[in-house]
């Protein structure tokens, strides 16, 4: 799943995606502990199942104050020095971003990743881990 070997600290890496969304050739990145780690696009199958799992969540969650997301919306992991784009995620409470631009949550309290052959080692290891990491509000 590692193709770069590219090193920037977490300002560049953000810069540099910013810069990156009106472009539609260019390829979206993750960011883990420095190294930039581009994301191919998705299949046919694996776009199906992340909008059934986020159309689920979103009837589910009418009324309850949360509201799930889906594919665009990158998540800081601060603790691990990380920025991922989760295939489908929910925050509850008010969402708490970055900073004013509001493209970076600081508080999914669910975060979905749809495994594919290509990305389920990476997913179900490291990624896995950080998310880990993100505080959660039930301790």
């Amino acid at each position: 799943m590692r193709t770069s070997q590219t090193y920037l600290t977490p300002e560049e890496y953000i810069t540099l995606e910013r810069k990156a969304i009106p472009d539609a050739d260019t390829v979206k990145s993750e960011y883990m502990n420095g190294e930039i780690i581009a994301m191919s696009g998705a299949s046919f199958e694996h776009n199906l199942i992340t909008y059934n799992i986020s159309g689920e969540l979103r009837n589910r969650l009418k009324g309850s104050g949360c509201l799930a997301f889906a594919n665009e919306m990158r998540v800081s992991i601060p603790a691990a020095n990380s920025y991922f784009y989760p295939d489908v995620g929910v925050v509850c409470e008010e969402p708490r971003f970055e900073d004013d631009v509001l493209d970076i949550l600081l508080n999914p309290i669910v975060v979905v990743e749809v495994l594919s052959p290509s990305t389920e080692a990476y997913d179900r290891g490291d990624k896995f881990a950080h998310y880990r990491q993100l505080q959660s509000r039930y301790g």
